[in-house]
């Protein structure tokens, strides 16, 4: 994420970095992908986790995936590469389609989430500002753990777990956010503030839409058996 919040392409959800060709790496090296955008996505985290605005169950779902993708990754899909190079991409890093589709998941996803938390502390909106915080904390944990899988310490179907992982965890978190925002009455509490309201339903289906298509339209049937395939034609190669 440039800029801690800006997009980049990405192959799983919106927040990776952009993947480079393995022949370009040299070998019996473990490249990093923690760049200044994750940092800032830590930034992030962090501000909202001492709000109080972010659950301690959130905040433990991002502590057991990191916990949980060194066991997998050990136990049950450990790299193939030999001289521990990165694994090369799934998708073409030039896929212009991709590239759009991602941008424009960012802006609903990202972009659009933080400016209507930073409206809501102006405009006195504590619920909509609580509501909408949990997922932007797990898209931002999402956007640090795709920097931390993309290295050569990591085979392709743990990158491919984050996104699912995460996506399917956000979803529960956008509903909520959804029903608190539907039970907001444009009465005198926020006489008003019609427009606030109004957008952020419409954020909350947005988002509602977008990852629950993300996730059953293109993480599994697509980015998945691809991932899988690539992951254990290789095995059997070796």
């Amino acid at each position: 994420m440039s800029g801690g919040v800006g997009p980049t392409p990405t192959y799983g959800d919106i927040s990776l970095p952009k993947e480079e060709d393995s022949t370009s790496i040299p070998k019996n090296t473990r490249r990093s992908y923690l760049t200044f955008r994750h940092f800032n996505c830590v930034a992030i985290i962090i501000v909202l986790s001492a709000s109080g605005m972010v659950s301690i169950e959130d905040f433990g779902f991002l502590l057991f995936s990191l916990i949980y993708i060194f066991i997998i990754s050990k136990v049950a899909f450990p790299t193939l590469a030999p001289s521990k190079e990165l694994e090369p991409p799934v998708f073409d890093k030039n896929n212009k389609l991709l590239g759009i589709y991602f941008s424009i998941a960012t802006l609903i996803g990202l972009f659009l989430p933080i400016g209507y938390i930073l409206d809501g502390i102006f405009e006195g909106d504590k619920e909509g500002i609580k509501a909408a915080a949990p997922h932007l904390f797990l898209l931002c944990s999402q956007g640090f753990m795709e920097g931390v899988t993309f290295t050569s310490w990591f085979s392709t179907p743990i990158r491919v777990f984050v996104p699912v992982f995460y996506n399917s965890r956000r979803i529960f978190a956008i509903v909520e956010w959804l029903r608190s925002e539907i039970a907001k009455v444009d009465g005198d509490e926020f006489k008003g503030y019609a427009r606030r309201l109004y957008f952020g339903r419409g954020l909350a289906v947005a988002n509602l839409i977008l990852w629950c298509y993300n996730l059953f339209g293109f993480l599994l049937p697509v980015y998945l058996p691809r991932a899988f395939k690539r992951y254990y034609g290789h095995k059997v190669k070796v």
